[in-house]
């Protein structure tokens, strides 16, 4: 059929023939702006040379392509009959992930609704945050103004709350109220549709908080578990917002990456992370994911108690994405290499200074976040 990829086997295993990587930028909740829609193609050529197939660019809806067609979907599939229309049934077709419902895509899934009554989206999963209690921040999910009052209310009994909407990301989107007064001229300021479209998450606010990145890969026969830490950076608007990610990346699955000398706050992660992924899996049997990252939250709120917990997943071509492929490429290209450190960077202005071996994904003035420049690093890793 044109336009859709002619896969091998429905079984599971990576197929052998050589076929096409390309680029689908079809499911994108958004238009990618310059800077992603450069990152999302350089990662699509790498992955093409670590599985010997062909990059194929954008994919072409009126093309027939000879053997199996590899997607790098901008954005995690929220459909399965959308992605079995194009031939995506298991995760060996594609970098990223598929799940049935558009919400399990967001950090709305993290948390439990206010009240048993309050509004939620079909799909629904009350078992699910059941599940992720203990392993995830104290808050709420909401998907309407007045639920969100009453969510942010019984948080703020207790200090400050963090406001996020289901969209924003990169650290966008998101406000901390301290009192009642600050709650209401934050949800007064929300589209109400736009709430009760995609959802709201209210959440126990933290200081001198640190995000750790918590994920798995598998390319073909390749897999690799990773954690490290998220920078922040300051955008050319001044808005403090996502500035790459340091990670360690052990060949094989988290068990590998637990034989590694790893910090206490480090396992912690890792394991809130394996127990959250585990959850949604049981949750939502149907969802498949090639692709899966998890940030975690470390920090004290304004009382000083400590908090870790899981803050979202992404099933999708993300931030981490240049390290978790360069990782990739080394041990495809060493197999008795069984760890490395890899890095990704992004800074604003126009004075980046790019390292002579990083990876350059996008070096230019971007039409929304203006000049930006985006590149990974790969470094050994020893371990004691």
């Amino acid at each position: 059929m044109a336009g859709t990829a002619q896969q091998t086997a429905d079984s599971g295993k990576a197929p052998q023939e050589r076929g096409t990587v390309v680029v689908y930028p079809g499911n994108a909740q958004r238009a990618p702006c310059s800077h992603e829609s450069a990152t999302y193609c350089e990662v699509a050529r790498r992955l093409a040379t670590i599985k010997g197939y062909d990059y194929g660019g954008l994919f072409d809806a009126s093309r027939t392509y000879d053997g199996p067609v590899y997607f790098v979907p901008s954005d995690t599939f929220v459909s399965l009959e959308a992605a079995r229309a194009l031939g995506i049934r298991h995760e060996h077709h594609l970098f990223g992930g598929v799940v049935p419902y558009p919400f399990i895509a967001t950090k709305t899934i993290t948390h439990a609704l206010p009240a048993p009554g309050a509004k939620a989206p079909p799909g629904w999963s009350p078992e699910l945050a059941q599940r992720v209690h203990d392993v995830v921040l104290p808050g709420y999910s909401v998907f309407s103004i007045d639920d969100a009052r009453d969510a942010g209310a019984a948080l703020l009994r207790q200090g400050a709350v963090r406001v996020k909407m289901a969209s924003g990301i990169g650290g966008l989107g998101q406000w901390v109220v301290a009192d009642a007064g600050e709650l209401d001229a934050c949800l007064d300021a929300l589209d109400a549709q736009e709430v009760a479209r995609d959802g709201l998450v209210c959440e126990r606010n933290l200081a001198q908080v640190e995000t750790l990145s918590v994920g798995q890969v598998r390319v073909g026969e390749l897999l690799a578990s990773y954690c490290g830490t998220q920078r922040l950076t300051t955008n050319n608007a001044g808005e403090e917002v996502y500035g790459g990610s340091d990670l360690i990346v052990a060949r094989g699955d988290f068990d590998a990456l637990l034989q590694l000398d790893l910090a206490p706050p480090a396992l912690q992660a890792i394991a809130q992370a394996r127990a959250y992924h585990a959850a949604v899996l049981q949750s939502y049997p149907a969802m498949f994911a090639s692709r899966c990252n998890y940030d975690v939250a470390q920090g004290c709120d304004e009382a000083g108690r400590r908090y870790s917990g899981v803050l979202e997943q992404s099933w999708r071509i993300g931030g981490a994405s240049g390290a978790e492929v360069a990782a990739l490429a080394a041990f495809r290209d060493d197999p008795a290499l069984a760890s490395v450190r890899a890095s990704t960077v992004e800074v604003y202005g126009g004075d980046a200074n790019v390292p002579a071996d990083a990876v350059l994904y996008f070096q230019d003035v971007d039409e929304r976040a203006g000049p930006i420049t985006k590149y990974s690093t790969l470094a050994p890793h020893a371990n004691p």
